[in-house]
């Protein structure tokens, strides 16, 4: 997926605000899964929900304004419940940017824990990186 930094995603620096990376990797892994035909608003609208237990973001090197930032997303590894993401962002420079590991919990509308369903662990599965 590819993002183009705006000043609004800026410090006073023009350098990317560090939270806002977050909402890059969640655009990231929205993106991932609906390119694999698992639409995220129609599992929560089923009741299937899934909720970040972990984040990691290690950041190597400053994005700022004006620079379009590509984010690498894959399944490193599921459970029964569980999908861990790993994350690379580059720049157009192609220079690491930060990496980042994601840890989903499938839950359900109580919040909790739930298998993910057997459709969704077949549409990752069957779709390459």
């Amino acid at each position: 997926m590819q993002v183009k930094v705006y000043y609004h995603d800026t410090d006073c620096g023009g350098v990317v605000y560090y939270a806002n990376y977050l909402k890059y990797l969640e655009e990231a892994r929205t993106e991932f899964l609906a390119e694999r035909g698992i639409s995220v608003r129609e599992l929560a609208a089923g009741g299937t929900l899934f909720v970040v237990s972990r984040q990691e973001i290690d950041y190597k090197f400053p994005a700022v304004y004006g620079d379009t930032l590509t984010i690498g997303t894959r399944i490193a590894e599921t459970t029964a419940v569980r999908i861990y993401y790993e994350h690379e962002i580059r720049n157009q420079r192609d220079q690491l940017i930060a990496k980042a590991c994601t840890l989903l919990v499938c839950v359900d509308r109580e919040l909790k824990p739930r298998s993910i369903p057997e459709e969704i662990k077949e549409k990752i599965a069957a779709n390459p990186e």
